[in-house]
């Protein structure tokens, strides 16, 4: 069995980064190894489309042709979104004026447009009316959590929530600071 050296591809190396890095060895002749996600990649022996066979379970062309694929249909998704804007405004600040208590509804609806427009695109416009809903409804902090909890947030999602409902509702303060 051939003796091969070990080497340490760089945290964040791509594929094609780990392959440029076995060049000179291949050229060299020195029998190097190294190991990306779990594979390992050997410096007489593998090329691109090798080492995306076996990382990916295709060729470099067929993984470049699948990620345009998935980045183009995530372009018009974004563009799609962002053209609904001003109609998912219209429903999100009438869903708010069935549940948010009057002295809120001005605000709510200035902050409407930019919560569709940022990161979450408006999902924690509807987490923080189902909040508030059962807040301004009586249940108790145990329930609200529960709700929370069930939303299954990211640590900042979970926190622009908890915000927001401290903003729009008047049990919002007590609510916010139960739950963290």
């Amino acid at each position: 069995m051939t003796n091969y050296e070990k080497i340490e591809f760089s945290a964040g190396d791509s594929i094609d980064s780990a392959i440029k890095r076995l060049q000179p060895f291949k050229e060299s002749g020195k029998l190097v190894y190294g190991e990306f996600n779990g594979e390992k990649l050997y410096s007489d022996i593998d090329d691109i489309d090798s080492a995306y066979k076996k990382i990916t379970g295709k060729t470099k062309l067929e993984f470049d042709a699948e990620r345009k694929i998935e980045h183009d249909k995530y372009v018009e998704d974004q563009n799609n979104h962002k053209n609904a804007i001003p109609e998912l405004t219209k429903e999100w600040v009438e869903k708010g004026n069935t549940i948010l208590d009057e002295k809120y509804r001005e605000y709510w609806a200035k902050i409407v447009p930019i919560r569709l427009g940022d990161l979450y695109q408006g999902m924690e416009l509807g987490c923080c009316l189902d909040i508030v809903l059962e807040l301004n409804n009586g249940c108790t902090l145990d329930k609200a959590k529960d709700v929370i909890v069930n939303q299954d947030h990211s640590g900042m999602s979970y926190s622009l929530v908890c915000s927001m409902v401290k903003a729009f509702c008047d049990r919002g303060s007590e609510f916010a600071s139960y739950v963290r």
